[in-house]
């Protein structure tokens, strides 16, 4: 039987289908790992929701044969859901120094840095978890030490490339090493997921020497100040930032926590080289000429209270927009952030700035393979089955096309879902039940506790607004002692629609006056269809409306 044959099982939690919140298990009878455990931010109908994260239930109810997480890189939508993971879990984390570092970081606001066992791995390195061997190659990313991996199972060899690119001329010698992909493909591969963000993209990414290239040249044309934004993470494209600056005469203020907790993190650990002199405070740039200041600021994706959008909004203490000012945004617009970063570039222009970014200047490589680089990686590992991972669905669709170009059998090459377990034999495959794998929602302090219930209501006040009618009766005559009191919370201006409020005053009362004998719970249930049913009729809006009778 089929089933009674060693397997391993693949089942991705998040990362398919959707630009985020990576996480896959590997499964198989004596043990399983986690890759990577990301979260995802937020839409626009994800009111007041702080972030996202997979649903856990599947793990936790293995917990038990959990014998590691891999993590291929340090970004967010990689690492960023592990603090609500790990509480319940006990099981080591491997991955580079500085992902690890960044980690440890994260982990400390959440006071769980003390109880996590960090396991540091180099490219080339290898570890044994359980019934997988999985070996760490090096890969060129939007940031330093990412690893692609080789994994070792009991039904054959998995490759999981990572978020890459390849580039020929890499800083730092941050390559893809194409190398020890190749050597460890060479006994056969059963499984290749590679990463599919780009698939759209024809030709190869520009290289990280060609950004700097282009940026070398906006420095030496600029004669005011240069503010430029840019990802947190991304170390290589600040060590071009402050060697450019020296380059040219400038200083660097940095403005944002999450740019300075990465600087000197990276500069502690000898990922970044600094002058002496290279840094200025913000109380100092008042005393440095335009042409000597540049400032390096987080929200590369308009997030409201980045550093960016207060400048952009006057609201900053420090800085404001000259006349004058470049801004440069050297980073890609993420999905579904475009809107933001439209209206805080019309804001910076307003306001007399000059605004690059990578729609109309090369200022801006991708970390992501574009399509000739993702055939070169199929063609290096040249796997028996494909299944695409890292992008939205039609990224996965024209994924496996591209795979059946380069020779995986059609029937081979497989677009999966999130919560589509897909078990691997020796000779063949099967498609398991789906698991639930909707997302949990994060607010606050709370995990899980919104829902589409919740989000509907948020949805409902966001759009219609909220009317308080607050009313104290007798409750031995029925007569009313305080109000009707309305209080309108994003529904009218009271003072332009104060005859429709009177109007309604006038409702609650007849309410009053046709059952003066009436239950307070009962009165506040008439009121509330009483004035739903007048606000649809005199406005067309259909306000939450919450009736407080009291009864003393």
């Amino acid at each position: 039987m089929v089933g009674q044959e060693t397997s391993v099982t693949l089942t991705p939690l998040g990362g398919l289908g959707e630009i985020g919140m990576n996480c896959m298990l590997l499964e198989s009878a004596d043990g399983m790992i986690i890759i990577d455990c990301g979260l995802m931010f937020p839409s626009d109908f994800h009111y007041g929701v702080d972030v996202l994260i997979p649903r856990f239930e599947t793990i936790l109810a293995r917990k038990d044969k959990l014998r590691g997480i891999v993590l291929t890189h340090g970004h967010e939508d990689h690492i960023g859901a592990l603090p609500w993971l790990l509480p319940y879990v006990d099981a080591p984390l491997f991955s580079s120094e500085f992902t690890l570092a960044l980690l440890e970081n994260k982990l400390r606001e959440h006071n769980l840095n003390k109880y996590v066992d960090f396991r540091r791995v180099n490219s080339n390195d290898s570890v044994e978890l359980g019934p997988f061997t999985v070996h760490f190659f090096q890969v060129c990313h939007s940031i330093i030490n990412g690893y692609g991996l080789g994994i070792e199972t009991p039904v054959g060899r998995i490759v999981h490339s990572g978020d890459f690119k390849i580039d020929p001329t890499p800083m730092d010698d941050q390559f893809t090493d194409l190398e020890a992909f190749a050597k460890f493909s060479e006994p056969g591969v059963h499984l290749l997921l590679s990463d599919s963000t780009n698939i759209e993209r024809e030709g190869a990414t520009l290289t990280e020497l060609e950004i700097k290239g282009a940026l070398e040249r906006v420095f030496r044309q600029t004669e005011g100040r240069i503010i430029i934004t840019l990802f947190s993470s991304h170390i290589q494209r600040m060590q071009e930032v402050f060697d450019l600056a020296a380059l040219t005469g400038r200083k660097v203020a940095v403005s944002g926590r999450s740019l300075v907790n990465n600087i000197a993190l990276a500069k502690d650990l000898g990922y970044l080289r600094l002058a002496p002199d290279a840094l200025c405070s913000l109380d100092d740039i008042e005393d440095l000429r335009d042409d000597q200041l540049v400032l390096l600021v987080t929200g590369s994706q308009g997030e409201p209270l980045s550093v960016l959008s207060r400048i952009a909004q006057g609201e900053h203490r420090q800085i404001s927009i000259r006349r004058g000012d470049l801004v440069l945004m050297s980073s890609r617009i993420i999905p579904g952030n475009t809107k933001a970063i439209s209206r805080l570039i019309n804001n910076l222009y307003r306001l007399g700035a000059e605004v690059l970014y990578e729609k109309v200047q090369g200022i801006h490589a991708s970390g992501h393979a574009h399509r000739d680089e993702l055939v070169t990686m199929l063609n290096t590992v040249k796997p028996k089955f494909f299944v695409p991972v890292h992008g939205e669905y039609r990224h996965l669709v024209k994924h496996c096309q591209l795979a059946r170009e380069c020779g995986v059998a059609p029937e081979r090459a497989i677009v999966l879902d999130n919560g589509q377990p897909l078990t691997f034999f020796e000779r063949g495959i099967r498609f398991d039940d789906r698991i639930r794998v909707d997302s949990t929602l994060v607010d606050g302090k709370g995990v899980g506790d919104v829902g589409a219930s919740v989000l509907k209501e948020r949805k409902l006040l966001a759009e219609e607004g909220l009317v308080v009618v607050h009313v104290v009766i007798d409750q031995e005559t029925g007569h009313i002692l305080v109000g009707p009191e309305l209080i309108s919370k994003g529904f009218v201006f009271e003072q332009q629609f104060e005859h429709v409020l009177d109007d309604s005053k006038c409702l609650i009362l007849d309410v009053f006056e046709s059952n003066p004998k009436a239950s307070p719970k009962k009165n506040a249930e008439r009121i509330r269809v009483v004035l739903r049913n007048f606000f649809r009729k005199v406005l067309h809006r259909d306000p939450v409306v919450l009736p407080v009778v009291v009864g003393v």
